[in-house]
């Protein structure tokens, strides 16, 4: 296995990345959508988000 594949492999990112950076996506308008999936996606973006914001503020907080 060569170099660059090993890498590729290793910052693989599954379902769970896939599902992080398309939630962050336009919406397709060829999918079906209604207001529960809308709103059920918008919870999921602001949970993210704050979550995100906390793990810098602790890591900030950790080491200064």
């Amino acid at each position: 296995m060569s170099e660059k594949n090993k890498v590729q492999e290793f910052f693989k990112l599954g379902e769970v990345g896939n599902y992080f950076l398309r939630v962050f996506q336009k919406p397709d308008p060829n999918k079906p959508s209604n207001f529960n999936l809308r709103m059920m996606h918008g919870i999921n973006k602001i949970s993210i988000l704050i979550f995100l914001f906390a793990i810098i503020v602790w890591t900030i907080k950790r080491f200064i």
